[in-house]
C-alpha cells in the first residue's frame, strides 16, 4: 500500500512538474497580435515581415490579423472598448488615430528607440497637435507625381517635361499626334481631381510645408495667390483629358493607361504594383513641372500607414521592442521593397529594387516633402475642407466653377468654424 502511493505521489509531482515546465516554456513565447486594414499584405507579413522579426527576436511571436479597409476602423474601435484588441494597431494618419491616442486606447511612443531620429513631416500623422508627443511608429508614405508610357514616349519622340512651358508642350504634342489620350484621368468620383490633381501640383505653389503651416496658422489664405494658381493649371488640364473624362471612373483611368491608350497617368506611388502586373509597356515617373528651370521642386510625400500599441497591451515591453524594430532600416528595407510604391518614413536610406519604385525615391532626395494641406486639423468641421477640395477640383476641371469662385467658396467654408490658434 504505502509502494502504491509512493508511485501515485512521484506520478503526480512527474505531472505536476510537467504543467509547471509547460508553463514556463508557453510564458517564454509572448505573442503579439497585430491589428491591420491592409489585407493584401498578409503574404508578406507571413513570409517576409515575420520571419525576419522573429529570427532575432526568440520568444517573441508575431500574429498579422488584418480586417477588410472597410471595417477595419469601426472594428478595432469595438476591440479597444472590449478589451479585445491586439497588442499592435496599425494606425491610420490624422484624426482616426489622434482620436484613440486622445481616449487612452492606444500609447505614446516617444519612449521607442528610433522614433525620435524620424522628421517631422514623417510624425505628423500620428503626432499631437504641439508635435510633443507621438503616438504610433511611421511606418509608409506614397507619393505624387505622373507615371509615364516609356514606349509610348519613344514613339511620339518626346521626353518627362521638368517645367510647366514643357508639360503644356507636350500635352499638345500627344493630342495632335491622335495616338494616345494625354493624360489619364476622370472626374466622376471626384476625389481624384483633388489627390492627383490639386494636391499634386499644389505644394510646388504654396511651397510645401511652409504654405501648409501657414494656413494651419491663419497667415495664408485659401483665397492667396499660392492657393488659387493651382487650380488655374488645373483648369489647364480638361482639353487633354479625352472624350468623356465626366463620367470616367478610378478604374477608368486605370485601365486606359495600362491597355496603353494614355500617354500620361496623374498618380500616387500606390499605383505602382497593381501596374507592373497590368501593364505591358516600360513605364517611368516625372514629378509636378515647376514654374521655371531652377525653382525649388516640391511633392506631397503623404504619410500612409504606422503601427501602434495598445494602450491596454498586456505584452507591453515586447510591443516595444517589436515597434523600435519598425523603427529600425531592416524593417523599413523589407517592407518597401515588398510594397513597392509605399515608402519607408525611416530617416535611414532605403535601397529600392523597383526601377519605377526608385524614379519616385528620387524625387524626395531632390525635392522637399509635405503632405496634402487638407489633413492636419482643417478638416475637423463642417464644411469639411477635403471633402469640400474633391467638389472644387472637379467642378474647376469640368468648367462649372472658375479657380477664383472655387477657392472663395472653400475659404468661405473653411472661415465659418476653423478659428487659428497664434
Amino acid at each position: 500500500m504505502m509502494v502504491k502511493t509512493s508511485i501515485r505521489t512521484l506520478a503526480l509531482a512527474s505531472v505536476s512538474f510537467a504543467i509547471l515546465a509547460g508553463g514556463s516554456a508557453m510564458a517564454a513565447d509572448t505573442t503579439l497580435v497585430i491589428e491591420s486594414w491592409r489585407t493584401d499584405d498578409l503574404p508578406i507579413w507571413q513570409d517576409k515581415i515575420i520571419p525576419a522579426f522573429e529570427k532575432n527576436h526568440p520568444g517573441i511571436k508575431l500574429k498579422f490579423a488584418p480586417t477588410p479597409p472597410t471595417e477595419y476602423n469601426a472594428a478595432l474601435n469595438s476591440k479597444l472598448d472590449a478589451g479585445t484588441a491586439g497588442d499592435i494597431v496599425a494606425c491610420r494618419p490624422f484624426d482616426a488615430s489622434l482620436t484613440l491616442f486622445e481616449k487612452g486606447k492606444i500609447a505614446s511612443v516617444n519612449d521607442v528607440p528610433g522614433v525620435d531620429k524620424f522628421s517631422p513631416v514623417a510624425k505628423s500623422g500620428w503626432s499631437t497637435d504641439d508635435g510633443k508627443t507621438t503616438f504610433c511608429v511611421p511606418v509608409a508614405s506614397v507619393i505624387h507625381g505622373f507615371i509615364y508610357n516609356k514606349d509610348a514616349f519613344q514613339k511620339l519622340g518626346v521626353k518627362a517635361p521638368t517645367t510647366e512651358a514643357e508639360f503644356y508642350a507636350l500635352l499638345e504634342k500627344i493630342k495632335k499626334d491622335g495616338t494616345y489620350v494625354p493624360l489619364a484621368m476622370g472626374t466622376k468620383e471626384q476625389w481624384e481631381a483633388a489627390t492627383m490633381g490639386y494636391q499634386n501640383i499644389g505644394p510646388n505653389y504654396w511651397k510645401g510645408e511652409e504654405g501648409r503651416l501657414a494656413l494651419i496658422k491663419g497667415t495664408q489664405k485659401l483665397t492667396d495667390a499660392a492657393w488659387v494658381e493651382p487650380y488655374k493649371e488645373l483648369a489647364k488640364w480638361a482639353p487633354y483629358m479625352g472624350d468623356g473624362y465626366k463620367a470616367q471612373t478610378y478604374a477608368d483611368s486605370q485601365n486606359l493607361f495600362t491597355l496603353g491608350r494614355a500617354a500620361i497617368y496623374p498618380a500616387g506611388s500606390w499605383e505602382i504594383a497593381g501596374f507592373n502586373t497590368q501593364a505591358s509597356f516600360k513605364m517611368g515617373a516625372f514629378m509636378p513641372p515647376v514654374k521655371k528651370v531652377g525653382d525649388t521642386c516640391y511633392i506631397s510625400d503623404h504619410v500612409d500607414i504606422a503601427l501602434g500599441m495598445n494602450a491596454k497591451s498586456k505584452n507591453a515591453d515586447a510591443a516595444k521592442k517589436f515597434l523600435a524594430w519598425v523603427a529600425s532600416p531592416e524593417f523599413g528595407s523589407i517592407y518597401a521593397n515588398a510594397l513597392p510604391g509605399f515608402f519607408s518614413l525611416q530617416p535611414a536610406a532605403v535601397e529600392l529594387t523597383d526601377p519605377l519604385a526608385n524614379e519616385f525615391l528620387f524625387a524626395r532626395q531632390t525635392c522637399k516633402s509635405t503632405i496634402r494641406s487638407t489633413y492636419q486639423i482643417l478638416s475637423r468641421g463642417t464644411p469639411n475642407l477635403e471633402n469640400e477640395t474633391w467638389g472644387a477640383s472637379t467642378n474647376v476641371l469640368n468648367g462649372t466653377e472658375t479657380p477664383d469662385a472655387a477657392s472663395k467658396r472653400l475659404q468661405d467654408g473653411l472661415a465659418s468654424w476653423y478659428k487659428p490658434k497664434n
